[in-house]
């Protein structure tokens, strides 16, 4: 075992360890210092991409232990996120396949910008967790969105979580700290699971770096769903501001490097 792989290990489980404790906080985001890192070392960004979004997944698993025993999950939005959000999933891990996604990925980052700056000038956004009456339209109107956000999901593979926090804020009436507890869990497991499991049938996986990525995505996102749970929305606001900011500028800049 060389130096070199030694401190390239090292520098890798630190990275991992930040991104996702940050994603962790915000809802989404991690491959913003993560798949950079990657790309540093020297991998294809296809490889780059298939190695980081098996990582991610760990991120789901490490959030879900301390989300769990502090907040209730209702079905109906579980149910929501999963069977609105994996079709668009898998139509969209299919169409990357065929289509080229600069273009796309350009206008994921303006969307995500909008984010921040939406968040920002809406100062009681996500500060309430109200039971509101679910109805019909709204959730046909949630469906169809994170029907959207499943296919960018798959398709991009990058940065939409933070898309699924603010849509079920919006339309759900949620609290940003329930919120992005729905986020990590259902959409860092199991939409980013099929998408990891679709990147991997193609051999992008580089397995050598998965143990240490896994292991800092595990304790970065422990300690960074334990943090958001005490602090609370109001600063997880913050935080999904700043997140959201850049990695906008990171989508905006990608299709030039």
């Amino acid at each position: 075992m060389t130096d070199n792989y030694i401190i390239s290990q090292t520098f890798l489980g630190f990275v991992s360890l930040i991104s996702n404790f940050l994603s962790a906080l915000s809802g989404g985001g991690a491959g913003l210092i993560q798949l950079p890192a990657l790309l540093f070392f020297g991998l294809p960004f296809s490889k780059a991409l298939a190695t980081h979004k098996v990582a991610s997944v760990a991120l789901g698993f490490g959030a879900s232990v301390p989300h769990f025993r502090k907040n209730s999950f209702q079905l109906n939005y579980a149910f929501l996120i999963l069977f609105s959000g994996i079709p668009g999933v898998l139509l969209g891990a299919y169409t990357s396949s065929i289509l080229p996604n600069n273009f796309s990925t350009s206008l994921l980052g303006y969307l995500t910008l909008f984010l921040s700056f939406y968040s920002i000038k809406q100062k009681k956004l996500g500060s309430s967790n109200q039971k509101i009456k679910i109805t019909k339209f709204r959730i046909l109107i949630g469906s169809i969105g994170l029907f959207v956000i499943g296919f960018l999901n798959g398709y991009l593979s990058s940065g939409t979580g933070l898309f699924v926090t603010i849509w079920m804020i919006t339309i759900f009436d949620l609290s940003f700290s329930s919120a992005v507890a729905y986020t990590l869990i259902f959409v860092g497991i199991f939409w980013n699971g099929i998408g990891a499991l679709s990147l991997g049938l193609k051999g992008n996986i580089i397995w050598s770096y998965l143990p240490v990525l896994i292991l800092g995505s595990l304790i970065g996102g422990y300690f960074g769903a334990c943090f958001s749970i005490i602090k609370g929305s109001k600063f997880i606001k913050v935080i999904f501001e700043l997140v959201s900011f850049l990695v906008g500028i990171s989508l905006l800049i990608k299709p030039f490097l």
